[in-house]
């Protein structure tokens, strides 16, 4: 079971959207933990303006993770990534695959123009 921390806060509608898509994305079973952040003024001054911050076991952290493409790329690199809910996901929102769209190349989850 993959265990994932997910930095929010309340009535963020960023955070459900991304919340949506990592159980339509993500392959196996998951838990997910949320992290209110309003309540302590460290993890407030961290992830104020950032989240939904998405982070794994090694604490490796998605930044914007509500995005299709990002969260995709962010699960592959993981070994997690639904492969056939996400060529669903594309065919029917028109989403690119990760590192394909408008010569840019996806890495470690983040987008770089080439």
């Amino acid at each position: 079971m993959t265990h994932l921390t997910l930095y929010t806060t309340l009535g963020c509608h960023l955070c459900e959207q991304l919340e949506a898509l990592l159980t339509l994305l993500h392959d196996g079973d998951y838990r997910l933990e949320r992290v209110e952040i309003s309540e302590d003024e460290a993890l407030l001054a961290r992830y104020g303006v950032r989240i939904p911050v998405l982070v794994d076991a090694a604490g490796e952290e998605l930044d914007r993770g509500f995005e299709p493409t990002r969260l995709a790329a962010w699960l592959a690199a993981r070994g997690q990534l639904d492969e056939a809910a996400w060529a669903r996901l594309r065919e029917e929102t028109g989403a690119t695959p990760p590192g394909t769209a408008r010569g840019a190349v996806m890495r470690d989850g983040r987008r770089y123009l080439g």
